[in-house]
């Protein structure tokens, strides 16, 4: 009985399928709303526009930069020197 309920929890689509933010509260006291995807921003509009424009701006610095093979090792990001780069065959120069 034990096991099933645990296969249960564990293996539902329910249970890791949140469709709507949590509303919550910081230990300052500020509203927050705890989203599906991980991330979390604030209540409030104005400030949450911000932080949505910061989170859009990383999350496209993510999609370009290069390397990283699925999750594993460096990424290079724009402005890196390593960055298209090109060949390290001096006979390809």
């Amino acid at each position: 009985m034990r096991a099933a309920l645990v296969f249960l929890l564990l293996f539902s689509p329910h249970v890791f399928s949140q469709e709507s933010p949590i509303e919550a509260t910081t230990a300052t006291g500020e509203r927050v709303r705890l989203l599906p995807n991980g991330r979390w921003e604030y209540a409030d509009r104005q400030k949450a526009e911000v932080q949505r424009a910061a989170a859009e701006k990383e999350d496209a610095r993510e999609r370009s930069a290069q390397g990283g093979l699925f999750g594993l090792g460096r990424k290079v990001y724009e402005g890196d020197r390593d960055y298209n780069r090109g060949t390290l065959n001096p006979a390809k120069h």
